[in-house]
């Protein structure tokens, strides 16, 4: 086991206008799971193969431990590396797909044997030793390729997106299994995903990546309940955290007509050009009220337990507003209004977060 450290890492693609990643720091604890989460082309795939050796890097450093593998070759970096399709060899069946990299390098046949079996009793696959891939489902293939980088007793195991390729069900039930099968190893793992959710119930932090650039990095807790500007606000948590930019009067800022309450300190720290600011709030944050900020209901979600409103702000009186926005707004299922209601909201105590309206940046 061993820790991972990029420092200020970069990989620039040729005839890119941009890095695909800028300067990445991040620094990985020894057993850590650490997941990369952001939308497409924001270089998460990317920093994972770089760590794997299989993308070059243009400026900066990566470390494994102690020792620099900015320029050693794949194999001489004690990784390993578990794929979206698998990788699987058809022809071979899931014993010997597991102990083949150990074949390659020279290790026994009765400590491959040996080795195979116990990952195999890890990963309840000891009844599908002799089948081949193609009689195996998804998720069992899936374990495979975890056994094939089990066996190798690696410093680092890196995942690109490794349940991309199964359904809905599976996908949860997997990614229980492979972040028990993480604590009960103590390896050191990095996990790439474009799914937040997944993001936010496997990793012990999440380093949230746009446009190459690394936004946040915390545990899913904090980037939750603090996020560090309003991209974080709005990729962590389903629904999307509210985001709206209004103009500050006395005592807050406008909305459709009604005043949000916001600390002055914090409206004079946040106040941007034209005297604006920029709030958020999560949707399980917001109560209905009497009165507050007018929205009409456009959709109910009916959830059982819950019933998300997906409503809209209009425009104020005085068209002091910057735009009519979309809000989403958990509430009881009994009681939820009915389409094309207007209705009023209320944020709870603590639950507005107030970020600047030109760098976008949180403000406490």
């Amino acid at each position: 086991m061993a820790t991972v450290t990029f420092d200020s890492a970069t990989r620039i693609y040729p005839k890119s206008d941009r890095p695909a990643v800028d300067g990445l720091d991040l620094q990985i604890g020894d057993g850590e799971f650490l997941v990369l989460v952001g939308p497409s082309g924001c270089g998460k795939s990317t920093s994972l193969r770089m760590l794997a050796g299989l993308e070059e890097i243009d400026a900066g450093s990566i470390r494994i431990g102690d020792r620099d593998v900015t320029d050693a070759p794949p194999k001489d970096r004690d990784i390993a590396m578990v794929f979206q399709n698998y990788a699987l060899y058809p022809h071979m069946t899931v014993e010997q797909n597991m102990g083949f990299a150990l074949k390659i390098a020279g290790v026994p046949k009765s400590e491959i044997a040996t080795r195979v079996a116990e990952a195999a009793k890890i990963l309840d696959l000891e009844d599908y030793l002799g089948r081949r891939p193609k009689a195996l489902s998804g998720g069992q293939r899936q374990r495979v390729a975890m056994g094939r980088a089990i066996v190798r007793s690696p410093q680092v195991f890196l995942m690109d997106e490794p349940l991309s390729n199964l359904d809905a069900k599976l996908r949860v039930q997997t990614r229980t299994q492979i972040a028990a099968l993480q604590r009960r190893l103590g390896v050191t793992t990095v996990y790439v995903t474009h799914d937040q959710v997944e993001a936010m119930t496997m990793g012990d932090r999440v380093a949230v990546l746009k446009d190459g650039l690394l936004q946040q990095c915390d545990t899913p807790g904090t980037l939750y309940e603090r996020p560090a500007n309003t991209f974080v606000a709005g990729f962590i948590g389903s629904p999307a955290m509210n985001v709206i930019t209004g103009p500050v009067v006395d005592g807050g800022v406008r909305l459709a007509g009604a005043v949000l309450p916001v600390p002055r300190e914090r409206l004079l720290r946040a106040a941007g050009d034209g005297g604006r600011v920029t709030v958020g709030f999560r949707p399980e944050a917001v109560e209905l009220a009497p009165e507050g900020v007018p929205v009409v209901v456009n959709v109910v979600e009916q959830l059982g337990s819950d019933a998300f409103l997906y409503a809209t702000l209009g425009a104020s009186d005085d068209g002091d507003v910057l735009h009519t926005a979309d809000l989403v707004v958990r509430t009881e299922p009994r009681s939820a209004p009915a389409v094309g209601e207007t209705v009023h909201l209320r944020v709870r105590e603590g639950g507005l977060h107030v970020f600047d309206p030109v760098s976008q940046q949180r403000i406490d």
